[in-house]
């Protein structure tokens, strides 16, 4: 009886220390209570051994995948699954009249049919004497399902050996491939690769891997010899300016309009929003930040340059800033402080003369305009040797509005300079020099003989460094 199930394609469970191993059924021993399959697959894997033979005891599970016929195999819709009770696993002669693989075949050819799914095939089983054609379209006259054609082809037809991916990359020499590549780049000179043993540069996210340094342009030219010379974050090179061509351009405009008050303006907008900025900007000017005004010292001297400062201190307190005003007692004032303080008195800054109205606690910002190089006898002063000293105790940064150039030290060091238009030569006392638009025409440039291309972009304030 176990010989008519030779040729059989079975797929037998043996647990999960085992596996699934689906084959041809090759022998069948009811003595030993054996069955041996040949061109075995183990989980879908095929097997490096011709043949494997497993016992009774080892079998969970046996399934029924094609049926032989009297001259070739049968192909059927559904898999015939055999469970085992609990005395068919593993039982022994005594116990069992017949052999484990006996029951299981007679099982199955008591049975005429199989249990079939309605929806992937036909509800009635082909007849056994009738051939099942394997790669033609056409299933007894009529064309074969889907099914059919994806799953119908018989198992003989897989290759026997599995594709050996270790082997088909060892025939790869990458060396000699790499090797001949640079070789050729070498001689025909398109790219260099470099030393194969250099280790290539790496750079961080915030670097330009582009360009190394910035590009630099020459689009302001002047009509001397320059001493110094700034660059902006852009790469373009402004030059610096001699006192005399500065004070030459500033007329030139004065006189084609740009009026002494138009330009005390301009810069005082200008120096106070750069103030406002070193004062923490939004972060810290806001509604809600009431109770943590800043405080600003503005020392001023009775020139123009003094002017300015007081013009910026306005637009200071215009802005909820405290500012507290050092402007000595003169006899006579020029008309642009008058004016100007004139306006600063309707704000609620606070001015006073004498030194010893400062504050002792230290502020948030110093504004330096004490110096103008046409008064340079003030610096011989009491009162202004008197609030350098003070601005040097109160150890708050420092911002100078249009500092002079001086052959000596300044006696109070700035962190921040702002020059007017074009910057002069200052030196390493005027800390970080920045440059603001006060409005100058470019034919007024030209006039003076400046080559003049502006370098500000969208901005009023930028930041200048020595080139």
């Amino acid at each position: 009886m176990a010989t008519d199930w030779l040729g059989s394609i079975v797929s037998i469970n043996c647990g999960d220390s085992l596996g699934v191993y689906q084959g041809r059924v090759s022998a069948v021993d009811q003595v030993s209570q054996t069955i041996s399959l040949t061109r075995p697959f183990h989980n879908g894997v095929k097997c490096l051994v011709p043949e494997v033979t497993f016992r009774a005891g080892d079998i969970t599970e046996l399934k029924i995948l094609e049926i032989p016929g009297p001259g070739e195999n049968q192909h059927f819709g559904d898999l015939h699954q055999a469970e085992l009770g609990p005395s068919g696993v593993g039982c022994q002669q005594q116990q069992c009249s017949k052999s484990y693989v006996d029951r299981h075949m007679e099982s199955l050819s008591q049975s005429k049919s199989f249990r079939r799914r309605h929806n992937s095939w036909s509800s009635s089983s082909r007849h056994p004497n009738q051939a099942t054609p394997k790669k033609s379209g056409l299933k007894n006259g009529q064309m074969k399902n889907k099914d059919d054609e994806c799953f119908g082809d018989d198992i003989e037809e897989i290759p026997d050996t599995d594709f050996d991916f270790e082997g088909n990359l060892a025939l790869f020499d990458k060396a000699a491939v790499f090797e001949e590549i640079d070789t050729y780049e070498r001689r025909s000179g398109s790219r260099s690769r470099g030393i194969p043993n250099e280790r290539p540069t790496r750079y961080r996210h915030d670097e330009n891997i582009l360009e190394s340094e910035p590009i630099v342009y020459r689009r302001i030219t002047v009509p001397h010899n320059v001493s110094k010379e700034f660059c902006t974050d852009s790469g373009l090179v402004v030059p610096s300016v001699s006192y005399e061509l500065h004070k030459k351009l500033l007329s030139v405009a004065e006189k084609h309009g740009l009026t002494l008050e138009r330009r005390l303006e301009m810069t005082g907008v200008c120096a106070s929003q750069m103030a406002l900025t070193l004062l923490g900007g939004p972060n810290r000017l806001n509604p809600k930040n009431i109770h943590q005004r800043p405080t600003v010292a503005l020392l001023c001297g009775p020139h123009v340059k003094g002017a300015q400062g007081i013009s910026c201190g306005r637009h200071l307190a215009n802005h909820d800033v405290q500012v507290i005003l050092f402007l000595p007692n003169f006899m006579k004032m020029l008309e642009s402080i008058t004016n100007e303080l004139s306006l600063f008195s309707k704000t609620q800054g606070q001015q006073v003369s004498s030194l010893k109205d400062l504050p002792t606690s230290p502020v948030d910002l110093v504004i330096n305009c004490l110096d103008c190089p046409e008064n340079a006898f003030l610096r011989d002063q009491p009162w202004y040797k008197a609030a350098v000293a003070w601005a040097n105790q109160n150890r708050a940064p420092v911002l100078s509005i249009d500092p002079p150039v001086h052959e000596v030290e300044q006696g109070i060091d700035a962190k921040w300079s702002l020059a007017l238009g074009l910057p002069l030569p200052l030196g390493e006392h005027a800390g970080r020099v920045y440059l603001c638009d006060i409005g100058i025409p470019q034919q007024v440039f030209q006039e003076v003989g400046i080559n003049y291309h502006s370098p500000f972009g969208c901005k009023f304030v930028i930041p200048l460094h020595s080139a």
